[in-house]
């Protein structure tokens, strides 16, 4: 009975053990099922995302650019296809080989092999390595015929920026190129993609946020390593919006054609009404679809070391003695400080004595012009005239005319590189030298010369704020950005005298009608042009020359870069002003009559012969002026 004892109680303890045991698998396999359950169930959404996050890798896809069309739709930088080349290490077993057989398809230099060699050396094996871009259908078609020689090479699609107006539209519309550090911006991660490129100048630069468009996206399924296995799916980008300028194509080809025959040269044509632009050249020029492509660094030394500064857009950002085109803005400040009234006359004898130092006309040699009145003063353009005017004003005066009519500061143009000229005064002196202003520096800023600087864009201003009637017009070259046209502007009124600024204009009516540019006056009905005609020293002349009478023959033998700049600027038509046009030509030798004038001439006829205030933007047709 003992024993019958002991066993039923060894049989309820193992009962009891074995009972806590599975009480306490149970309770282990509960919790075990309900971790599952809240990861697998509660949190599935979270974790799910963690495991995309691991084998979906985004990736950004750079937008196209957008277009730049002139004021009637033509394009002036638009996308071409770009084919380029890759090298994917990992699925070419000799890379050297490779690169070997590439070479002799598409002449790849050495230097461009070392490049592909490093580049291989820091990106992964499976990354592809750019060769070259840029690529003929020629060479594409070469590389995929000897494609089974070339394991680990594919042929890419991508764009790149062109410009159809290559080198005569190159300073206006500018050009995009490669994004630097400095450029780099947490904001706008597209700018680190590769091969992403950005506007450098022109309107390019200015407007490069509304040509940049948005950036589109690419779901690619990756391994641990990164690897690609497969795209998911695709999101493209949005273009970048189209941006109108108010040039007109025409207009620019005919006056970069123009400056060509000369060695260097600006010319602006602008509306003297609402401001607008229809041609800003400067010649020589460059080709921007170099730069978009990547310059070779031959060519770009060979741009830099050229003393026609090819890469400087003179228009606006040449700064220049004026000449006898700045004798308008001493005339008008003469009349407007009092210094002078509209019968004022001046008897010139060919010199102008101020204390012990003589000045000079260009009549010096012929006696001089005899008493000038003031139209006809601006109309022969005589030194001792505005000599006169220049010493009983004041340079303080002139200045401040100068100043309303948009010289000795940037005008406001929308695109880079506008210098702000030079107009000196006594302040201006005083804080740049720390001396004081003389006499004698008026008598020579009153004829454009000693400090006065101005390019040829303010030039233009500075008429195109006469012609107006004296309003403050500001020059610009945008006009509308995707289908929102930019709003017209009523130019607010300067605080001249009406009958002044007639005075200013009847002067340069009779300088084109028997002065100065009665050579260069446009012939057909209904379209002469008011102008000025101007000649900016480089060089100074000694009396001996003066008094020799061979100026001419002194001039041809100077160097280049001593030669004296000739400048034209003019309005048409004479009793409707509309246009506006400047011309320089740097280091001419000539007077301005005799090398500026007849560009002018030229420009002024045909822009009023395509009146282009009256294209319509978006199909071409005439409308009413915008």
């Amino acid at each position: 009975m003992a024993v019958e004892r002991g066993d039923n109680e060894r049989y309820r303890t193992l009962a009891r053990r074995t009972l806590m045991l599975g009480g306490l698998q149970a309770g282990m396999i509960s919790l075990l099922v309900g971790r599952m359950y809240y990861l697998q169930v509660v949190e599935s959404s979270r974790y799910r995302m963690m495991a995309d996050d691991n084998r979906i890798s985004m990736r950004l896809i750079a937008p196209s650019r957008g277009l730049i069309v002139d004021r009637a739709g033509l394009v002036v930088a638009n996308n071409d296809q770009n084919f380029r080349t890759l090298i994917v290490s990992e699925q070419t077993r000799d890379v050297e080989r490779t690169l070997g057989v590439l070479s002799g398809i598409i002449q790849l230099s050495a230097s461009e092999v070392e490049r592909i060699r490093h580049d291989l050396t820091r990106r992964r094996r499976f990354v592809p390595v750019t060769v070259r871009e840029n690529l003929t259908w020629e060479q594409v078609s070469m590389i995929e015929v000897n494609a089974p020689d070339l394991p680990g090479v594919i042929i890419d699609v991508g764009e790149v920026r062109s410009y159809p107006l290559s080198d005569q539209a190159a300073h206006l519309v500018g050009y995009v190129g490669a994004v630097s550090e400095d450029e780099l911006d947490d904001d706008d991660p597209v700018l680190a993609l590769p091969g992403f490129k950005m506007g450098k100048s022109g309107v390019e630069k200015t407007r490069d946020e509304d040509l940049r468009g948005k950036a589109g996206t690419s779901e690619m399924e990756v391994n641990a390593y990164g690897r690609t296995i497969r795209e998911l799916s695709r999101e493209p980008g949005e273009r970048g919006r189209k941006v109108v300028l108010t040039i007109d194509s025409e207009l620019q080809v005919a006056a970069h054609n123009r400056l060509m025959q000369e060695r260097s040269a600006a010319a602006v044509i602008m509306d003297a009404q609402t401001g607008a632009v229809y041609a800003l050249a400067s010649a020589p020029g460059y080709d921007p679809n170099v730069f978009s492509k990547g310059i070779p660094a031959d060519l770009w030394k060979s741009l830099l070391d050229d003393e026609t500064t090819p890469l400087i857009n003179k228009a606006i950002g040449g700064q220049y003695p004026p000449g006898s085109t700045f004798k308008l803005v001493v005339a008008l400040a003469g009349l407007e400080s009092g210094a002078i009234g509209l019968d004022h006359s001046v008897t010139c004898n060919g010199t102008f004595q101020l204390g012990d130092h003589t000045f000079y006309c260009d009549a010096y040699k012929n006696g001089g012009h005899g008493t000038l009145n003031f139209t006809e003063g601006i109309a022969r353009s005589c030194d001792v005239y505005f000599y006169d005017v220049g010493n009983r004003t004041g340079i303080d005066a002139i200045a401040k005319v100068a100043g309303l009519l948009g010289l000795g500061d940037r005008t406001g143009l929308d695109i880079p590189g506008e210098h702000p000229g030079t107009i000196p005064s006594t302040v201006w002196k005083k804080a740049h030298t720390g001396e004081p202003w003389y006499a004698g520096e008026t008598i020579s800023c009153a004829i454009g010369q000693g400090q006065v600087a101005a390019t040829p864009l303010q030039i233009a201003t500075m008429v195109a704020r006469l012609a107006s009637g004296g309003r403050a017009v500001v020059p610009h070259v945008t006009k509308d950005i995707s289908g929102e046209e930019l709003p017209a502007v009523e130019w607010p009124k300067i605080d001249f005298k009406p009958e002044h600024v007639e005075a200013v204009l009847a002067g340069m009516r009779a300088a084109t009608d028997h002065g100065t540019g009665k050579d260069i006056q446009i012939k057909e009905p209904g379209m002469q042009m008011a102008g000025k005609t101007g000649t900016a020293q480089v060089h100074a002349y000694t009396v001996a020359e003066r008094d020799s009478g061979q100026i001419a023959k002194v001039d041809d033998a100077l160097p280049w870069k001593l030669k004296n700049h000739a400048w034209f600027v003019g309005y048409a038509p004479e009793d409707n002003p509309r246009y506006v046009c400047a011309v320089l030509v740097e280091h001419s030798g000539k007077f301005g009559a005799q090398a500026a004038g007849p560009v002018a001439h030229d420009l002024l006829l045909l822009t009023q012969q395509r009146d282009p205030a009256r294209i319509n933007v978006s199909a071409g047709r005439q409308a009413e002026p915008t």
